[in-house]
């Protein structure tokens, strides 16, 4: 099979750096084009009647997508091509954004979302691959923050793109899905023109199969790392589903933007703890981390109940933060323990908690916000953070050196 990828100890190629930038941009563009419809969220519920349990229900549509195409259609690319199926990656999004044109009710919501989902699960696996087959090889670090940090940048993008969109364009139910429909196909013409990195091989079908494995080494550190997972990624579903409601009933605010800043203060500052994970050992960025959010989830139980905005982005904002140590910190724990050959499996793995840490809690928040209020579902989700907090400073532990590995 020929590589096209450069050479340990060079930069990459010319057309391949063109098919690293692509792929990078259209790694963001996915997930920029999952976040488009939030800031359009209150005006769903105060003009068509939709409900925080039916946005619940979506953001856990979402979710379930998501983990489906990462298990099952996650390995396609090894052997239909890393191209065709980032394409397809990228059609599905548009389509996505084309079906979010005609939201007047829940079905068009929960249909376009799950295809954002499948999109974003396929993304995350296909054009991740590519990303990784063409980076240059200097500077070392560059692969890992383009592909640890491409969604939550992509999020925060989306979300402040189609904010501004929303709040100054006109046709403002339309216009934010058309641009980033027009933006993801762009991006798919681009890739389509850039050299594939892997050969066609048979296997497709037998690749649909989940094969999900926890290295043995691993196992004792992946009950903690769950549950930092599950306490962190929660907090992501909880601004998907509530944060615009909580902006417009507690805090006061019906516009676009602010709704915006809402998702964006817990999603774009965990670039910024995942950067400094690197200065801890991985217990220390475990127990800061989550201590972080402990404190982040009970500021945004305060602040939705005293109806602060400046108080519930800051505390965003701290969480944020805290989600990128805490999660750095547990993938630290697992990766080093495992060799490259199990790494795969040991990501389906950690993806699938990550995204069922999200979709659970939102489901059954969803449910009780028809009988409770969003300071009081705020506040399980903070119950949730100190309990995991706990945990993490009794259990939080640094695995051993092991030669051979990295």
């Amino acid at each position: 099979m020929t590589q096209t990828h450069p050479q340990p100890g060079r930069t990459a190629a010319p057309a391949e750096g063109r098919g690293f930038v692509a792929a990078t941009v259209a790694f963001v563009s996915v997930f920029a084009a999952g976040a488009s419809a939030i800031p359009l969220y209150d005006t769903y519920r105060t003009a068509d009647g939709l409900t925080n349990d039916q946005f619940s229900l979506v953001a856990v549509a979402y979710f379930v997508c998501a983990v489906f195409a990462l298990l099952v259609l996650g390995r396609l690319s090894n052997h239909h091509g890393r191209l065709p199926v980032s394409v397809a990656a990228l059609l599905l999004a548009a389509a996505g954004c084309l079906t979010l044109l005609w939201v007047h009710s829940f079905l068009p919501l929960l249909l376009g979302r799950i295809l954002q989902g499948l999109a974003a699960g396929l993304a995350s696996s296909a054009i991740g691959a590519y990303i990784v087959d063409t980076a240059p090889r200097r500077p070392r670090w560059l692969v890992a923050a383009v592909t640890t940090a491409a969604a939550t940048i992509g999020l925060a993008l989306g979300v402040f793109l189609s904010g501004v969109l929303v709040e100054f364009g006109p046709a403002p139910r339309q216009l934010t899905f058309c641009v980033f429909a027009a933006v993801l196909l762009g991006c798919a013409a681009a890739l389509a023109t850039r050299p594939e990195t892997v050969a066609r091989t048979p296997g497709a079908w037998s690749s649909l199969i989940p094969r999900l494995a926890v290295p043995t080494a691993s196992r004792p550190y992946l009950p903690l790392a769950s549950g930092v997972f599950v306490a962190t990624w929660a907090f992501g579903g909880y601004f998907t589903s509530f944060g615009p409601s909580i902006a417009a009933d507690d805090l006061g605010s019906h516009s676009p933007l602010v709704a915006a800043a809402v998702f964006a203060s817990y999603m774009a500052p965990s670039f910024l703890g995942g950067f400094l994970a690197g200065r801890f050992t991985p217990a220390a960025a475990q127990r800061t981390g989550m201590t972080l959010v402990a404190a982040a989830g009970v500021g945004l139980a305060v602040a939705s109940t005293a109806g602060i905005l400046g108080l519930f982005i800051g505390a965003g904002v701290v969480g944020g933060i805290g989600m990128g140590l805490a999660t750095s910190g547990s993938m630290n724990t697992l990766l080093p323990e495992a060799l490259p050959r199990e790494r795969a499996g040991l990501l389906a793995v950690i993806y699938a908690i990550s995204y069922t840490g999200s979709a659970v809690p939102s489901l059954i928040a969803g449910q009780a916000s028809r009988v409770l209020s969003l300071p009081v579902i705020t506040a399980g989700y903070a119950a949730l953070a100190v309990l995991v907090w706990i945990a993490t400073l009794i259990a939080a532990r640094n695995p051993a050196p092991v030669p051979g590995r990295y």
